[in-house]
């Protein structure tokens, strides 16, 4: 199979697993999870302080719940997503509680974020918008909205995002350091990526309204 074709194929399957009916999640009752757990690295409201903490108000709820249970050992296995402080974070977590935590911070006001090297704009665009066809590089916006709020509940919201933690997970889809995307979608996007794209379409992204 041809890599754009591949990559298209991966989307489809992607979002069927994602994308499965999960019981009703009730915001109200992660309130407390969110004030005394989460909000000392995301803020009260997720709009974390700290680039190196991602923005959790806005983000789709469904990708929220996620990463969460990607982040929980079970069963003596490790964790797909391996992290020292999430995985302590989430020990405790029940599905429910990892849901309701999803429409929690979904549910909360982001607040915007800048682009802010003018010198790599056009760059980052022309990558978030079209992609790099002659590297099967497809455009960001297909899966995560022209205005980067994230579509089809597995593709996460990137607008207003901090453009360092962005890069960073980038970077990690890269060397395969990070590897709970679906059908590897991407860790084969980030592959075909140079440092230099990677921080112009962060630093886009992060402007995007």
């Amino acid at each position: 199979m041809k890599p754009r074709l591949a990559l298209v194929a991966a989307m489809f399957v992607s979002g069927a697993v994602i994308g499965a009916e999960s019981p009703k999640a009730d915001p109200a009752k992660a309130q407390q999870t969110a004030s005394q757990i989460c909000a000392a690295c995301h803020g009260p409201d997720g709009n974390s302080l700290v680039p190196e903490n991602p923005k959790l108000a806005g983000q789709v709820p469904e990708y929220i719940t996620k990463q969460l249970m990607d982040f929980k050992a079970v069963d003596g296995k490790k964790a797909e997503r391996e992290n020292a402080i999430m995985g302590g974070m989430v020990a405790t977590l029940s599905p429910d509680d990892m849901r309701n935590l999803g429409a929690y911070y979904g549910g909360q006001a982001a607040k915007p974020g800048f682009a802010t090297n003018a010198a790599t704009v056009s760059l980052g665009q022309a990558i978030y918008r079209a992609g790099i066809v002659d590297r099967g590089v497809p455009a960001c916006s297909g899966c995560h909205g022209v205005t980067g709020l994230g579509l089809a509940k597995q593709y996460p919201r990137l607008a207003g995002q901090y453009a360092e933690y962005t890069e960073t997970q980038m970077k990690a889809w890269r060397s395969a350091a990070r590897a709970n995307d679906p059908n590897k979608m991407m860790r084969m996007i980030a592959a075909r990526l140079t440092d230099a794209e990677i921080k112009a379409v962060a630093d886009y992204a992060a402007g995007l309204r």
